[in-house]
């Protein structure tokens, strides 16, 4: 006898190079944008992560538009960064940043960025704002930054 087993399609992680990422925050949008840099490895991200997932599940439907971009290195994707997602059932956007040289990019993603992930970039819809955040957010942090941007 066989069975079936029936899973979900596994979300898949685009890989992209830092003018894909110029797009992504600069292209106007119906919806806001929250945009977080993250990576597998870093304690901090990973802790704050539910905060995100929560937070598009609540928001997703009615006007918000999330994506992970991860700090992730490209040779980690299959057996690192894929699984993750998978296991963690993200449903988000999640984008795998193939860049080596973030000095290159991370003064044009916002000028007051150290490069130290997590962070966070906030963008409301038809870019008519933005917000930068460097930092880990506490527990229930992450819904009230994004409620008091969109107002």
């Amino acid at each position: 006898m066989c069975f079936a087993v029936s899973q979900a399609p596994a979300q898949s992680v685009e890989v992209i190079k830092y003018p894909d990422l110029a797009k992504l925050i600069s292209t106007p949008s119906e919806k806001h944008k929250v945009i977080n840099f993250w990576a597998t490895w870093c304690r901090p991200c990973i802790k704050e992560l539910p905060q995100f997932l929560a937070l598009y599940e609540k928001y997703n439907e009615e006007n918000l538009e999330l994506s992970l971009v991860s700090f992730d290195f490209v040779e980690d994707l299959e057996n690192k960064l894929k699984p993750f997602v998978s296991k963690k059932s993200i449903e988000a956007k999640v984008y795998l940043l193939d860049e080596t040289d973030y000095n290159a990019f991370i003064d044009k993603v916002d000028p007051s960025w150290s490069g130290a992930i997590p962070a966070t970039l906030l963008v409301a819809k038809g870019n008519s704002k933005r917000k930068f955040i460097e930092k880990e957010f506490s527990e229930n942090e992450l819904e009230k930054v994004y409620l008091n941007f969109i107002k």
